[in-house]
């Protein structure tokens, strides 16, 4: 399984490296803003960050955080076109110039950032690997799946951390891969598989999507560290600037207890020299982005800061149910935290 992993990155190398490139290196933005859309890699279904609604429509917090980027550059979330990507597609999308920005369940790592020609912006959402089974089948924890069948999505990171853990605990099991979510739970539920290991968030999406989720349990144990965050082609600092401190300021607004609903009052009376520059008061941040001064003013209204878009997605109150955990503010326990927008 390692030596899957380690000849499908040498693969995927190869094909970024013979794919072609933007027109002009370093042109992004000028290029985005003279389209007027912006195009943004999201995953392929998966619920609380990119699904469907009943009417066709995507939801969840990678599609808000792509509907809030296309705020930032023209005041409007609809000039956004999604592209649904799989694990294994997403990086040679990105690389060939296919989308604009993946905002895609996808984990920050030093071989992804330095290797393929793309880099790693800034997390947005922490998580971990984990393992899901079925609630009476036993197991508590997963040295006690010796043996066992999982299901594991092709060309994520959870292939490699599974094999490592079985590895280094001398314990057997056999990977079944899958190129998409649906596919491996649906092998879960048809006893394909014994386990579905992937990151915790995803488990908990998949387990609520299921017919009787009550038949399925996640194992309490984490195995990795899964920093998501959006990527950008290497090569053009202005367009990897303006997705970097974007992101940034969702983060600082919940910091700052900037909403959609009182975003307005806010603007027009905060004495906080911090809340004037991220609201456009004085244009400081905006012109040095090359966006209108009021960017970020415009992104909270019309989609809210990062713990509304969270909520929103999948908190405790939506089919995901999950809690903030280490996606709480780092003044709340958590390990968000927004670099000084000055």
């Amino acid at each position: 399984m390692i030596k899957h992993g380690f000849l499908a990155a040498a693969a995927l190398v190869a094909s970024l490296a013979g794919a072609p490139r933007p027109a002009e290196a370093g042109a992004s933005l000028d290029a985005i803003k003279a389209r007027g859309q912006l195009v943004c890699g999201i995953h392929n279904g998966i619920a609380g960050f990119a699904l469907p609604d009943s009417q066709g429509r995507w939801q969840g917090l990678d599609v808000d955080l792509c509907r809030g980027l296309a705020v930032a550059l023209f005041n409007d979330p609809e000039k956004v076109r999604f592209q649904p990507l799989s694990s294994s597609t997403r990086f040679t999308a990105l690389g060939s110039g296919e989308i604009d920005v993946l905002f895609r369940t996808s984990t920050h790592t030093m071989l992804r950032d330095v290797t393929l020609g793309l880099r790693a912006i800034t997390p947005y959402f922490y998580d971990g690997h984990g393992f899901m089974v079925k609630a009476n089948s036993g197991v508590t924890k997963a040295s006690e799946m010796a043996g066992a069948t999982i299901c594991l999505i092709q060309g994520t990171t959870n292939e490699q951390v599974t094999a490592d853990y079985f590895r280094s605990n001398k314990l057997q099991f056999t990977p079944v891969l899958f190129e998409r979510t649906d596919q491996a739970a649906a092998a879960l539920q048809a006893a394909r598989c014994d386990s579905f290991g992937t990151d915790a968030s995803q488990l908990a999406a998949t387990r609520a999507s299921m017919p009787n989720p009550n038949d399925w349990t996640v194992l309490g144990e984490r195995f990795s560290k899964e920093p998501y965050g959006p990527y950008v082609r290497r090569g053009d600092d202005e367009w990897f600037d303006t997705v970097r401190w974007y992101v940034n300021a969702v983060i600082e607004a919940e910091e700052q207890g900037i909403t959609s609903a009182n975003v307005d009052e806010m603007k027009a009376t905060a004495a906080n020299p911090n809340t004037r520059r991220l609201l456009g008061v004085t244009p400081e941040l905006g012109q040095a982005l090359k966006l209108s001064p009021d960017w970020a003013a415009n992104v909270i209204r019309k989609m809210g800061n990062y713990g509304e878009m969270y909520e929103r997605s999948m908190g405790l109150k939506t089919p995901v149910g999950l809690a903030r955990g280490p996606n709480e503010l780092w003044t709340n326990g958590g390990l968000l935290y927004a670099l000084p927008m000055r």
